[in-house]
């Protein structure tokens, strides 16, 4: 991670893909519900595209964890691809092992540390792709900070699991308390909404899945097939004796009979137990027959996490039941090495690779499949529907439906001339249609044509001010945090003023850049190193007041006032400010919340007109419409990055709801004790600490709390 001396000549792509165990190497596929295609996905897409002449670099992003459990790989800052491309792990919340579930969180302090590793390097990339929805959320306030292209990928959306899991009976509660997915949803949104371009396997994704989502616009979408390694999978060689094998053969009777091998992670979703089922009340089926099922390693079930558990559970269960032992072989362990053995052992048979999930939006493995000449069987959904349509090797199948499952395996397996022909079409497609060369040139002519002529920017900057030079950074809001208490306010500047440490002041405020150097002036405040005002919109320094114009560029992005006035015209219970609350950069209202729609339901109007705008709602009477570029945490990180300063050593304090995003991330907040009820939902969050002194005092409170004047900053957190 040392700083880079030249400048690359070529494209710098980051891909940002949060969970799950990502390595070079013997990927460990399978191990839980995280680790599975898009693992493998992530980790061919930066090979395929360092390959690339266009492309100098390529740094794929994820989670660095320290976990006894697991391989201390995953605990490596950095590893390499290969020449051009390297993993980089940055520190997410716990140093343990967490499922994505849990990781929400922790997404602030991601992009934080992300943000100071550009810094480290000295380079911004040209674009970043980001890789399921937390990603997504990362890659959005990424691009947000620098003002450069975001690419995203959903690998499977929220409302579609949703909607699925209600069809197989689980209720509302349930499903949230599992999943998580309201925020989940949102942050597809957020990503939808920031994306220059979402990349999709199947134009069934866009049509039918995307469709589902406020931010839907297509024309901001294209499909791009998945490529695969093809040198990987190949048809069975005449003599094939793998080590695996040998696994299989201590579950069945009858080894040599076609296999019909499913693999995939012990996921709900994949839809495992209809598999058995079908092959159980398929007399015939079983009698011709074998089923093998790879879902993943395990060791002990009684150990392994509760969703994985359950379906392996279910499984050895069904088995169990319909007696189908010396039929069915279940391994407990296999590596990545043996996925292509496995592909060659059920074609070397004349079996099938049936997948029967209920949502399949790659199909990473049926074309993999496909290579190695076995047929497939798949669920009619996402990707199989245009994999089977393009390599003609298969037919597809309802999922739900055991009993239509089986006959059409059973018909498979015994039109021989039919598996034939599959066989070698397969093979033939595969190549044709599913390269990763083929994804990377297709994936970069894009890149080329919408990606930002100004590349590489340096972060760094000067300017002849005491910016470069402060050691700790406070930035506090003002009405009802800095004022309110003349004597607090009093013993507070005191206090920075004395300290052994060179200490920056900043305000953000959510008033206009007039009304805050009027307010500070006649409270006897001293003039800010920096003001951020207008609800994070405007930047300005010092005691001239320079106005940052590189902000205002960063944050005019997909702003349209106007149309935004236009849209808001009519709504009950709003009404626009007074014309000298109005910014370039900020459309202002009062709401009445016992009139207005939601403020849910307002954002969701202005999506589906493909308006965009943060709404900032504040002390239950006020509502901002900002650029999504724009927020006061936005101007604070940004700022963080223009002028070095570490956010462990920046404090911000704040009262309201239009302070909620800045109080966030790696930064140390505090909560002063008058605060607006909005800001309750803060409470437990990691680095925000709640005051019970009142204005200025909650401040020097947080102050002492945080140890923020002394060399160990935090170290009395709560």
């Amino acid at each position: 991670m040392g700083k880079i001396n030249k400048e690359p000549k070529g494209l710098y792509i980051v891909l940002v893909s949060v969970h799950g165990l990502a390595r070079a190497d013997n990927l460990e596929l399978g191990r839980d519900a995280d680790t599975g295609g898009q693992i493998k996905y992530v980790i061919e897409l930066a090979e395929a595209l360092s390959q690339n002449k266009a492309v100098e670099r390529v740094d794929l992003f994820t989670r660095q964890i320290f976990d006894s459990k697991i391989n201390k790989t995953y605990s490596n800052p950095t590893e390499q691809i290969n020449e051009k491309a390297s993993i980089i792990r940055l520190p997410c919340g716990p140093r343990r092992y967490l499922r994505k579930e849990v990781l929400w969180p922790h997404l602030d302090s991601f992009i934080d540390n992300a943000l100071q590793y550009f810094r480290k390097i000295g380079l911004t990339p040209d674009l970043i792709h980001s890789h399921y929805a937390d990603a997504g959320y990362v890659g959005a306030r990424l691009t947000q900070h620098l003002g450069i292209t975001l690419f995203h990928t959903g690998h499977s959306l929220g409302r579609v699991k949703r909607q699925r899991l209600l069809e197989k009976g689980l209720k509302p509660e349930s499903i949230e308390n599992q999943y998580n997915l309201v925020q989940r949803i949102e942050a597809e949104e957020v990503a939808l909404g920031n994306a220059s371009l979402v990349i999709a396997s199947t134009q069934q994704e866009i049509d039918e899945q995307y469709s589902q989502y406020e931010n839907y616009h297509p024309r901001r979408m294209v499909v791009i097939p998945p490529g695969v390694d093809l040198s990987l999978f190949q048809p069975p060689k005449k003599t094939l004796n793998p080590p695996i094998k040998k696994e299989l053969e201590r579950f069945l009777s009858k080894p040599n009979k076609p296999m019909i091998l499913a693999l995939s992670r012990p996921d709900e979703r994949k839809n495992i137990a209809s598999l058995v089922r079908a092959f159980a009340q398929h007399p015939q089926l079983k009698q011709i027959a074998n089923l093998v099922i790879v879902a993943g390693n395990r060791d002990d079930l009684l150990t392994m996490e509760k969703g994985p558990r359950e379906v392996l559970l279910e499984l050895i269960t069904l088995i169990d039941q319909h007696d189908l032992y010396g039929s069915v072989a279940y391994p407990k362990h296999h590596d990545a090495s043996d996925v292509p053995d496995l592909f060659q052992l059920a074609a070397k048979t004349r079996g099938l690779f049936v997948n029967p999930a209920l949502t399949e939006p790659f199909g990473l493995t049926l074309i993999e499949a496909a290579a190695s000449a076995l047929p497939i069987v798949a669920t009619e959904d996402g990707g199989p529907k245009d994999i089977i349509r393009l390599c003609k090797n298969g037919i597809l199948i309802d999922p739900v439906d055991t009993e239509k499952m089986g006959n059409t395996i059973y018909q498979a397996l015994t039109d021989k001339e039919r598996w034939r022909k599959w066989s070698k079409n397969g093979v033939r497609g595969a190549q044709r249609y599913f390269s990763w060369e083929g994804h990377a040139n297709t994936y970069l002519n894009i890149v080329r044509k919408i990606s930002r002529s100004k590349r590489h920017t340096d972060i760094s900057t000067s300017a002849k001010n005491r910016l470069p030079t402060i050691e700790r950074l406070l930035v506090c809001d003002i009405d009802n945090t800095l004022l309110g208490d003349e004597k607090a306010l009093r013993a507070l500047l005191l206090k920075l003023k004395n300290s052994d440490y060179k200490v920056g002041f900043a305000v953000a405020t959510g008033r206009h850049i007039e009304s805050t150097i009027k307010v500070l002036k006649q409270n006897k405040i001293v003039t800010p190193d920096l003001l951020i005002s207008s609800v994070g919109t405007e930047i300005h320094y010092g005691h001239r007041m320079f106005s940052d114009t590189g902000w205002h560029q960063h944050i005019n992005y997909r702003w349209e006032p106007e149309s935004l006035r236009e849209a808001m015209r009519g709504l009950r219970g709003i009404k626009l400010q007074p014309k000298i609350n109005q910014r370039t950069f900020k459309v202002s209202y009062f709401i009445d919340p016992k009139k207005a729609p939601r403020i849910h339901d307002i954002v969701k109007h202005l999506r589906k007109l493909d308006l965009h705008a943060k709404a900032i709602y504040s002390q239950g009477a006020y509502l901002d419409l900002l650029p999504i570029r724009a927020s006061k945490g936005l101007a604070i990180r940004y700022l963080a990055e223009k002028w070095a300063i570490s956010p462990e050593h920046i404090l911000v304090a704040g009262d309201s709801g239009n302070d909620e995003e800045m109080l966030g991330g790696n930064t140390y907040a505090v909560v002063v004790g008058n605060y607006s009820p909005e800001l309750e939902r803060l409470r437990g969050k990691p680095h925000v600490y709640f005051a019970k002194e009142h204005y200025s005092a909650g401040i020097v409170e947080g102050i002492d709390q945080y140890n923020f004047l002394s060399e160990r900053v935090g170290i009395s957190e709560l």
